[in-house]
């Protein structure tokens, strides 16, 4: 396997290839929506992001800036090795609450110490819903369906996801 050959980033740009593994957390103040339905289900601009090596951030919004409703707890269960055991749930938008995208969602609710701040904070597939914004911006779902990426104009990859970025 080849090591991929990071893009270079341009002015304001960040290259997903400068991020750290283990990954790191941060706050963020950016404007982030999550539309299902026609609906939007969730904003905030009290939000973070987790930054790893080949990945675009992954966004975790908390609970609280959710519409009534609109998280729904799932089966099944996942580990992170960085951040523990995650629950899944089910997001559900539009007028009438009909618009059930399941699965869409997970959160740690006992994160490791290094992600406590996301305790309960709820993470989203952006290709499962409508839409999903960063400051006004559409993101493009991390590739491949498995990761749980954002990707706007202010990254560059490669990214992880595609076929062949398995071992990366």
């Amino acid at each position: 396997m080849r090591r991929p050959v990071p893009e270079q980033p341009g002015p304001g740009q960040e290259s997903v290839w400068d991020y750290p593994r283990p990954p790191r957390l941060e706050a963020t103040s950016a404007r982030l929506e999550v539309v299902l339905g026609g609906v939007a289900i969730a904003s905030t601009t009290h939000g973070w992001r987790v930054l790893e090596t080949s990945h675009p951030p992954t966004y975790y919004l908390p609970r609280e800036d959710f519409l009534p409703g609109a998280l729904r707890p799932a089966e099944g269960s996942s580990t992170c090795e960085w951040k523990g055991r995650a629950a899944y749930v089910d997001l559900v938008g539009g007028e009438r609450g009909d618009r059930v995208a399941p699965r869409a969602g997970w959160t740690y609710p006992e994160p490791t110490p290094a992600f406590r701040d996301l305790a309960g904070a709820v993470a989203v597939m952006a290709g499962a819903v409508d839409a999903c914004f960063v400051d006004g911006e559409r993101v493009v779902p991390q590739p491949g369906g498995f990761y749980g990426g954002w990707i706007t104009s202010a990254v560059v990859g490669p990214f992880k996801g595609d076929p062949g970025t398995w071992g990366w």
